[in-house]
């Protein structure tokens, strides 16, 4: 595939600039940059969904028709994003078969041809469940799988896979990668988006990154480290966990939020520990290790079976999110697009919701001014660096990292004691990442309480002053300052913990 001087603008800023990009048959091709730098135009185009303003595209010297669907189809494109299109009441088999061309010469579906073609396709990709099971019922693993399977079942030479291992554990990450190897060496060209640069470096045969819309860089395997790609990504280096903020937070006064004895269904056992005005307390370990239950439980999403929560001192009875927020504990959820975010409401409406009492028009009368909505909400804009056309988008058009930073300014101006943020820079790029830290931090030395749920070591490192790790739904150890290693987080990560634990940490 040849693509030369692709150009693309919205609202007449450039999305993509004059880019040029090759890729071979059986090529593992990485593609990076920052959100916003303008990988899934490049992608949209590709699959026909966009219309490039000029350039071409060609695969194998015949030009593809732009702006059709069809065509990329049919040139054997397929496209598997972060967001797995498929039908959750319909079975493994059906999804795969959905688009598939399989009639007979008298009009009719045979069924039986289409069925061995997609089995075939299932065998290929390592599918061991039932294909008659419904989508519903299978992991996230087993989804990228079907996904997969439906490209091979329409003898797709190029797969396009955007953030594929998002929401996937190490071993799952590595029976994919083993996939990916296995189509390369069967002549598939795969172009590989992730923001795991580590995945990038040690998969892909070639990385091309992208900023602002132009190709800046483009390596071979080898040429580039992580630090050389991140500086190539956004243009500066980051920071190290070495000059990480210190713990400031006083702890001898009375915590700011308490856990004291909560369980819930065994995911979550006798769990107990402070968190302080100002501090940003991780909590690390695997996934499943109850971490998740633990911030819904504490956010109100869910009851505790046992134990209690406390806010300055005061024993809490959360019936609901709503109730919890009102105390002034927020959670940013792992699903932004599904637990957080208003996708068909605008950039400006997603982040003032939280504040509208700073909004009024006079403060004893329930009368919004739209005024005050609006500076609000370009502030935070500009606080955060959000990259939006204006604050009237809906923000459901902003790329992962801006809908992030939008949910955490939401809470910036609210008033609330204890933000819980769960997975906060998934699936989002670096440049993002280090503002997504930014913003913790602000909020943290203005006194808030932070809980932070990362699965990223490297993150808590960097960004913890405290972390307590958890492993099958209690506390096996608790780490602060220069203590607080990759190494360490890992060990603990995988320690069997006390069964007595319950006293706070």
């Amino acid at each position: 595939m040849e693509i030369r001087g692709l150009t693309k603008s919205f609202a007449g800023e450039r999305a993509l600039v004059e880019a040029d990009l090759d890729l071979a048959r059986g090529e593992v091709h990485g593609l990076v940059g920052a959100n916003g730098a303008g990988k899934s135009t490049l992608i949209r185009c590709l699959a026909g969904v966009t219309t490039a303003d000029r350039g071409r595209i060609t695969i194998d010297g015949e030009e593809l028709r732009q702006g059709s669907p069809q065509a990329s189809e049919r040139a054997g494109l397929a496209f598997i994003h972060q967001e797995l299109n498929l039908i959750p009441h319909f079975s493994a088999l059906q999804n795969m078969l959905l688009g598939v061309r399989k009639t007979t010469r008298f009009g009719l579906i045979d069924w039986k041809r289409s069925s061995v073609q997609a089995r075939a396709a299932a065998e290929r990709v390592g599918i061991h469940f039932p294909l008659d099971t419904r989508v519903s019922e299978l992991s996230v693993a087993e989804r990228w799988l079907v996904m997969i399977g439906k490209a091979l079942a329409r003898d797709a030479s190029f797969i396009a896979m955007d953030e594929p291992t998002a929401s996937l554990s190490g071993p799952e990450s590595e029976k994919l990668f083993s996939i990916i190897r296995d189509l390369s060496r069967h002549g598939v060209a795969i172009l590989y988006v992730s923001h795991r640069l580590e995945e990038v470096l040690d998969l892909c045969d070639r990385i091309t990154v992208l900023r602002d819309g132009r190709i800046v860089d483009e390596a071979v395997r080898g040429r580039l480290d992580k630090k050389g790609l991140v500086r190539a990504i956004i243009g500066h280096d980051i920071r190290s966990p070495e000059d990480r903020e210190h713990f400031t937070a006083d702890r001898s006064g009375r915590p700011i939020f308490s856990v004291r004895g909560v369980a819930w269904r065994g995911a979550v056992k006798d769990v107990s520990f402070d968190v302080f005005s100002g501090e940003v307390l991780a909590l690390g370990g695997l996934v499943g290790a109850g971490r998740t239950e633990l911030a819904h439980l504490a956010a109100g999403v869910r009851r505790p079976d046992a134990g209690h929560f406390e806010l300055d001192g005061k024993r809490l009875d959360l019936a609901d999110e709503a109730a919890a927020v009102e105390a002034g504990i927020a959670l940013v959820p792992e699903e932004r697009r599904s637990q957080g975010l208003m996708l068909q409401h605008s950039v400006a409406y997603n982040m003032n919701i939280a504040s509208l009492v700073n909004l009024r028009s006079f403060p004893a009368l329930p009368f919004l001014s739209a005024r005050k909505g609006r500076r609000q909400a370009e502030d935070l804009v500009d606080r955060l660096s959000i990259k939006t056309p204006s604050i009237d988008t809906k923000i459901a058009s902003l790329s992962g990292g801006n809908q992030q930073k939008a949910l955490i300014a939401r809470w910036l101006n609210s008033g609330i004691r204890l933000l819980i943020l769960d997975e906060p820079s998934r699936g989002v790029d670096v440049g993002a990442r280090e503002e997504i830290h930014a913003a913790i931090r602000a909020l943290a030395r203005s006194g808030v309480g932070i809980i932070l749920i990362s699965s990223d070591v490297e993150e808590l490192a960097i960004l913890a002053d405290r972390v307590l790790v958890m492993r099958e739904g209690r506390l096996t150890g608790e780490l602060s300052g220069r203590d607080i290693t990759e190494a360490r987080i890992i060990e603990l990560s995988y320690h069997t913990a006390d069964s007595g634990q319950g006293e706070p940490a």
